[in-house]
């Protein structure tokens, strides 16, 4: 008997295979799967918003709006806001997204970009990813012991000579906002590498040949074609590094000085919504809880927006660059 030549169909063609009713069981078993999960993290996070608002109402009906201006936080004259919280929060963020968005992508440029052996390459995003798996109280731990008085002869140096300027316009006394923006920007780093070396290893590699072949440098090719074609991958980075960092609590906690205040000063003390939640919890009383949640709310809308605008920055990205 002649060999069976398989037919290969022709181009546009696709042949398949009617499934079995076992594979078909296997697939309507998967999706209901999926989707029951996704139903219940929609639910979870219903009940969580919808919990927390519920408790704060009380204390949105008593304080409305003027709790997001005040500068305020005095527990036995019945006076809260949040305003400094909110600064802090936004302002540490920003600064340690600023500092790990330029070494996460410059890491992910270096290790993507043929400049070492593959082996060093594979080495050394390991160690960047560790630092993810660092506990955020050894950071804290860390800031105090380590990094506090390593910055001190900086920050007096800064202050003395260029008190002028309003960044350096007091002296580090102890915790304050430039060791907690330090070490913020090293824990959201790992996130920041590793999502940026997806992008980059997701652009083909033809890519990268066909801007050789059109006479360019090696830097030209990185600047003007690798980077502008990971954009998207890389904003996203950033969003996921920002949100980490906007949630941010124990080291923060540790680090920033937990003072009221708004200040442009790096080395002034200064306090987040996180930090806040964290430390006023186990002691709240009733009223003090409601509070607590309306500044949890206010963090979950600070959170929300900026997901929203990243999204639509990522996705006006993605369509540029289509």
């Amino acid at each position: 008997m002649a060999p069976r030549i398989p037919i290969m169909p022709d181009k546009g063609m696709t042949l398949t295979q009617p499934l079995s009713r076992r594979d078909l069981l296997i697939d309507r078993s998967f999706r209901s799967l999926t989707y029951s999960f996704t139903l219940a993290t929609i639910l979870l996070l219903a009940a969580i918003v919808f919990r927390i608002g519920f408790k704060a109402i009380p204390a949105l009906k008593t304080y409305g709006w003027g709790f997001l201006t005040s500068t305020t936080w005095d527990v036995n004259a019945n006076a809260f806001g949040i305003l400094p919280e909110i600064w802090g929060t936004l302002y540490s963020s920003i600064l340690a997204l600023i500092l790990s968005g330029f070494f996460g992508v410059t890491i992910a440029i270096f290790l993507t970009q043929d400049f070492l052996p593959h082996k060093v390459e594979l080495i050394l995003k390991n160690i960047i990813e560790l630092l993810a798996a660092i506990p955020s109280v050894v950071y804290g731990l860390w800031g105090i012991f380590v990094l506090i008085p390593l910055l001190h002869p900086v920050a007096d140096f800064l202050h003395k000579d260029f008190s002028w300027i309003p960044f350096f316009s007091t002296s580090l006394s102890g915790p304050g906002m430039f060791p907690a923006v330090l070490v913020l920007a090293i824990m959201i780093l790992p996130t920041v590498a590793a999502v940026s070396q997806d992008a980059f290893r997701a652009i083909p590699h033809k890519t990268k040949e066909a801007a050789f072949g059109m006479g360019t440098t090696r830097w030209e090719a990185i600047f003007r074609v690798m980077l502008p074609t990971a954009s998207g991958g890389i904003f996203g980075s950033l969003v996921l590094g920002f949100g980490r960092a906007l949630g941010e609590t124990m080291a923060l906690a540790m680090l920033i000085g937990n003072a009221n205040q708004v200040s442009l000063s790096l080395f002034s003390p200064a306090n987040t919504l996180a930090a806040l939640l964290a430390l006023n919890f186990p002691e709240a009383r009733p009223h003090e809880v409601s509070v607590l949640m309306y500044a949890a709310c206010i963090l979950m809308l600070i959170t929300l927006a900026v997901n929203i605008v990243g999204v639509a920055i990522i996705a006006r990205t993605g369509a540029g660059g289509k």
